[in-house]
């Protein structure tokens, strides 16, 4: 399949390398020019371009940038082949994104990122940090590989996007449309928890769209302040654990 991805910082890059090792032909591009790609990110044959190549005959383009620089790639979605499918990996963070406009809690953030693209949208990648993202690359079967959830609203582009998932080294786990992509965005049970196959169907049903930005908040307060301090040790699975312990 002919991919691009637009983004390239630590979930981007990851892509790239699998999705090229998985033998899927994968050009990248950022806003700074196909020079400041770092030489690792192009490891499995992964080729770095400029923006605006990024989006020609391609099959499916992941756009892998935070979420309020969404509306600013537009101009380069607008130039997708017809056909081509759009996957979205980025999330809602109050702190993080300021207020954009048109997009409230409760909203499921996707939808916002449709409407501002003008094209439907596949939901993917988004609720792994890259940390495990980066550690965890299991063979399809194994009990212990962790699973994401992937939402689109046609049937067809949901396969696509869980075909792409399980070459990336995950389980994918089919969530639905985006008016329920909710369900897998910050605060949510599965969000950033390493769940298994068997065990994200539970997390999903479970969310509570009114209990999860309350969670979210929670967690990112108490990250800024362990950030803060010196003498916090914060282990590599630190997000997950506390994840885990504030989101299910």
């Amino acid at each position: 399949m002919q991919i691009g991805i637009l983004g390239v910082g630590n979930i981007g890059a990851i892509l790239t390398r699998r999705l090229s090792a998985a033998g899927h032909d994968v050009k990248a591009a950022n806003s700074r020019g196909p020079e400041t790609i770092p030489a690792d990110v192009l490891s499995s044959g992964g080729r770095a371009v400029h923006a605006r190549d990024v989006v020609t005959d391609v099959d499916a383009l992941i756009v892998a940038v935070p979420l309020h620089r969404i509306p600013a790639v537009k101009p380069l979605v607008d130039d997708l082949p017809g056909g081509a499918i759009v996957l979205d990996t980025s999330n809602y963070y109050p702190q993080w994104n300021g207020r954009i406009a048109a997009l409230d809690d409760g909203q499921a953030e996707s939808l916002w990122v449709a409407k501002q693209l003008g094209r439907p949208v596949v939901k993917a990648w988004n609720t792994i940090t890259s940390g495990s993202f980066a550690a965890h690359n299991t063979p399809a079967g194994s009990p212990d590989r962790i699973a994401i959830p992937v939402a689109a609203d046609e049937g067809t582009d949901r396969a696509l996007g869980m075909s792409l998932v399980e070459d990336t080294g995950l389980d994918a786990v089919d969530a639905g449309t985006l008016a329920e992509s909710w369900r897998q965005e910050p605060g949510a049970p599965c969000y950033v928890t390493d769940l298994t196959q068997q065990e994200l169907p539970g997390a999903l049903a479970a969310a509570d769209a009114t209990r999860s930005p309350k969670r979210r908040d929670l967690v990112m307060t108490v990250i800024h302040e362990l950030m803060g301090d010196p003498t916090a040790e914060l282990s590599p699975d630190f997000l997950v654990r506390l994840s885990r312990l504030l989101y299910r």
